[in-house]
C-alpha cells in the first residue's frame, strides 16, 4: 500500500466518534468491539510499559514504548488480504537468541518511524495508513511514563506499604496495590488525544490491567480535565475477573472504589459488567450503589467469550450500542457543523 495516497486517518468517516482509552489486551478487546460500530475510532493508549520488547526499545532509544500502540493499530487494521499480511508481519515476534529475539516487527518499525519522522504521533499515522486503519491510534502522553505504586502485604506488618516502581513490577506484585502514581507526576497529554476525547460521542474506559492500563488515564491532568468536561457518553467496562498480582481478590465493586480514590470527581454514564461475573443478589446491589457514586447505571450483560475470561467483540459491541441508544443519537450540531443524526 502507498502511505502517500491511501486515505488519511483524520478524514471523517461514518458512525459516532468514539475514543477508547486503555492499553494492552484490554484495549485490543475494546477496539475490536467499537470498530463494528464506527470507523471514527481513536485509541488513546497508555505509555508506561517497561517490559519485553517495548521496555528494551524504551531503555535503548528513549522512545515511547511501542507495544500497546502496535496492538491498537492491529486491532483497527483493515480486512483486505494485503493488509492482513502487513498486520501479521507487524505483529510477528522474532524468535531465537540473538539481539532481535523477542522484538516484534511492529515495535521496531514504530521506533524507526518515530526517529525518522521526529515524533510518535506522525509515526503512528504513517503506519496506520499502511495498515488501512479507519481511525487513529495516539499515545496518552508524548513522553514515556513510569508507574509507581504503594503496595501492602510485602512486609511482616500488613499496615506497612512498600513503594514498587515499574509497570511490570506493579502488574506482577504479590502484594495488594493501594495506590498508583505517574512519574513525572504532572506529565503532558497528547494534544490530539485531548481533542479526540472532547469531540467524541462515546468515550470507553477499560477493560484492562486496572492500575497500569486504566487508572493512568485519569492521572494525566489535562486528559483528566478532558474526561471531566467532555459531552460524550462515558462508559466504563469492567474486567471479567480479577488479575493475579495487581487486582487479586478484587470484587467488581472494589474496582470502582479504587478508581474513585484516584479520580474522586470522575463521572460516567454506564458501567458494563459481564452478568456471569457478578452473582445476582447482594453483590449486584453493592456494585450498583458504587456505580451510583459515579452517576452511572450498571448494565449486567453477557459480554464474555464462552468459557474464557476474554470479552467477545460482537457481544461487547452490542452492549456499547445499547448504551449509545440510551442517548438517542449523536450530540446536536454545534459550531463545528456536526449533525444530530443517528448511527443506527
Amino acid at each position: 500500500m502507498n502511505p502517500a495516497t491511501d486515505p488519511d486517518p483524520e478524514v471523517p468517516g461514518s458512525g459516532p466518534a468514539i475514543a477508547a482509552l486503555g492499553g494492552g489486551h484490554g484495549l485490543y478487546a475494546t477496539l475490536s468491539a467499537v470498530r463494528r460500530l464506527s470507523d471514527q475510532v481513536t485509541a488513546v493508549v497508555t505509555v508506561a510499559d517497561d517490559g519485553g520488547s517495548s521496555g528494551r526499545l524504551r531503555a535503548e532509544l528513549g522512545v515511547v514504548p511501542p507495544g500497546d500502540l502496535r496492538m491498537a493499530l492491529a486491532a483497527l487494521a483493515g480486512d483486505s488480504d494485503e493488509v492482513r499480511t502487513w498486520t501479521d508481519t507487524v505483529q510477528h515476534r522474532f524468535g531465537g537468541t540473538g539481539a532481535l529475539a523477542g522484538h516484534s516487527v511492529g515495535n521496531l518499525i514504530l521506533a524507526g518511524l518515530a526517529e525518522v519522522a521526529g515524533d510518535t504521533v506522525t509515526a503512528l499515522d504513517m503506519l496506520g495508513r499502511v495498515l488501512d486503519v479507519r481511525g487513529r491510534v495516539l499515545p496518552m502522553s508524548p513522553i514515556p511514563l513510569d508507574i509507581e505504586a504503594d503496595v501492602s502485604g510485602l512486609e511482616s506488618d500488613p499496615r506497612v506499604s512498600r513503594c514498587i516502581r515499574g509497570q511490570v513490577a506493579v502488574a506482577t506484585t504479590p502484594g495488594k496495590v493501594r495506590r498508583v502514581r505517574l512519574i513525572p507526576a504532572d506529565p503532558p497529554a497528547c494534544r490530539p488525544a485531548l481533542d479526540a476525547v472532547c469531540e467524541a460521542d462515546l468515550v470507553v474506559l477499560g477493560p484492562g490491567s486496572w492500575f497500569s492500563s486504566v487508572i493512568p488515564h485519569v492521572l494525566v491532568p489535562d486528559l483528566y480535565e478532558a474526561l471531566l468536561h467532555t459531552e460524550a457518553l462515558k462508559v466504563l467496562v469492567l474486567n471479567l475477573a480479577a488479575e493475579p498480582g495487581e487486582t487479586a481478590g478484587f470484587s467488581a465493586e472494589r474496582h470502582l472504589h479504587v478508581l474513585a480514590q484516584h479520580a474522586p470527581d470522575f463521572r460516567v454514564d454506564h458501567v458494563v459488567v459481564d452478568a456471569a461475573s457478578v452473582p445476582e443478589g447482594r453483590e449486584r446491589e453493592h456494585l450498583s450503589r458504587s456505580a451510583a457514586r459515579f452517576g452511572a447505571k450498571v448494565s449486567f450483560v453477557d459480554v464474555a467469550e464462552s468459557g474464557t475470561h476474554r470479552h467477545d467483540p460482537a457481544k461487547l459491541a452490542g452492549a456499547l450500542e445499547t448504551c449509545l441508544s440510551s442517548r438517542g443519537g449523536m450530540r446536536a450540531a454545534s459550531g463545528d457543523g456536526r449533525e444530530n443524526v443517528s448511527w443506527q
